[in-house]
């Protein structure tokens, strides 16, 4: 049975012309936390939002925001328990547990529009782009009407779009990320599946930003969707995020990091989903030892969902024996395993580089943060986003070349990057063009700024 944070009759206003949002996001981290601070966007303009998702992943999305939970309320959360009678894959992002995890979805996702549309003028339903067979129930409905949220960046759209058609000479990299190579087979028939439902959606709203991929966002809207939908970039959401006062662990990190001298730290973190074997741990650790540079590095294993306990379960990765008792002692760097707030340490003045999986929400804060990247992608889109950032935007390096990613990346790679970055001149005019970008980007959500008028002109639609 579903439960919900506010009743329905005090959601919709309960005035005929009110205009009511449902947020739909994919069950990953940082799908999650984007519709969430989508949803901010969108209650700020007194529009009410109901935010949908499983039980789980409403609980996890909520400890882990970055707003105040007094800044929660005015947002609806409806949690809907994912139950199943046999157990699925561990692995969250696998296109099977997916799959058959957002067909669990579907139906109490159509009762709940049914229930909102009958009391509104018109109901919004924002899903993301992997999350449309969800909300497919939609159509049957007469005052709703759907736009899909592309959590990623626009590159690898671009990219992909004009190589199926052969027009390489518009495409800015060489030696494109083949799909084979970023996607198992069933993840990428899990993305055909969802895209292939996309036809009734009015537009797109893209976590994106005109001051970083102005000319990708225009070649999809003119050439890739051809003018037929409407298309918002709508990035950096969390530009407008409050900062919550910071929990003791948080406090903790901090408090080290203002010891430092600026841009002197670099940070590491490879999202939610990835997990490293303990011969990579070992490469990392003694890589970031010989490069003599300052690190506070998150070192987690993946989120795993397990519908039948508790939640979210991970396992502390394997350190080398001694290292974090070398590092403390040295003052060199320090070791985190639990949940961190991602931006508010990469807006640190001491933060001078982030080693990065390249995942597009952990790229849209660094670039914002003006912090430049060592590029390490694992799977997805993170290849062509490490592209985007070493040789279109030029704000990164590269930690290894995706054709070596079956290699073990050895501890003398971690080194030469981590040294590149920063403790070279070339590491120096990096860190400018980051800096640079990163002054645009925050630009953009202030009043006037570009990001600020796509919001304007999203909200002037659906109100329209």
């Amino acid at each position: 049975m579903a439960t919900t944070d506010h009743h329905l009759k005090d959601s919709s206003s309960s005035s005929p012309s009110s205009v009511v949002v449902v947020m739909v996001p994919l069950l990953a981290q940082s799908h999650l936390n984007h519709l969430l601070q989508l949803s901010h966007v969108v209650s700020s303009y007194n529009i009410p939002v109901h935010y949908v998702s499983s039980t789980l992943h409403n609980s996890q999305v909520k400890s882990r925001s970055i707003n105040p939970l007094r800044e929660l309320t005015k947002i609806h959360f409806h949690n809907f328990p994912l139950i199943r009678t046999t157990p699925l894959p561990p692995n969250l992002c696998s296109g099977i547990k997916l799959s058959e995890t957002v067909k669990l979805l579907r139906e109490p996702v159509a009762a709940l529009l049914r229930s909102l549309s009958s009391n509104v003028k018109r109901l919004v339903v924002v899903h993301d782009v992997l999350m449309t067979s969800v909300v497919q129930d939609f159509v049957s409905l007469p005052n709703a009407e759907a736009y899909a949220v592309n959590c990623g960046s626009v590159f690898p759209m671009f990219t992909y779009a004009f190589a199926a058609i052969g027009q390489y000479d518009i495409i800015p990299i060489k030696n494109i990320p083949s799909v084979e190579s970023c996607y198992t087979h069933e993840f990428y028939e899990f993305i055909k599946h969802e895209f292939k439902q996309m036809k009734s959606q009015v537009g797109q709203l893209h976590n994106s930003c005109k001051a970083i991929e102005g000319s990708f966002l225009e070649h999809v809207a003119n050439y890739v969707l051809k003018g037929e939908k409407k298309i918002w970039a709508v990035g950096p959401l969390h530009q407008t995020t409050v900062f919550k006062e910071a929990r003791d662990d948080d406090k903790c990190l901090l408090g080290w990091l203002d010891k430092q001298e600026p841009n002197s730290v670099l940070y590491i973190s490879f999202g939610t989903t990835t997990t490293f074997s303990e011969e990579k741990i070992k490469e990392i650790a003694l890589g970031l030892e010989q490069s003599g540079v300052k690190f506070m590095w998150v070192l987690r294993d993946e989120d795993r969902l397990d519908s039948f306990s508790n939640g979210y379960e991970g396992e502390l990765s394997k350190l080398p024996s001694g290292f974090e008792e070398r590092m403390r002692g040295k003052g060199m760097g320090m070791v985190v395993t639990k949940w961190v707030c991602q931006v508010e340490i990469l807006g640190h003045k001491s933060i001078g580089g982030f080693m990065s999986h390249c995942g597009w929400n952990s790229c849209m804060e660094s670039i914002s943060m003006g912090v430049p990247i060592a590029a390490w992608p694992m799977e997805f889109d993170q290849p062509v986003n490490a592209l985007l950032l070493t040789e279109v935007l030029k704000v990164g390096v590269a930690v290894m070349e995706w054709g070596q990613r079956d290699e073990l990346v050895t501890s003398s790679m971690i080194d030469r990057a981590v040294r590149t970055l920063m403790a070279s001149e070339e590491g120096g005019e990096i860190r400018k063009r980051a800096e640079e970008l990163g002054a645009e980007v925050r630009k953009s959500t202030a009043e006037g700024g570009v990001t600020r008028m796509e919001w304007h002109s999203f909200i002037a639609h659906i109100t329209r």
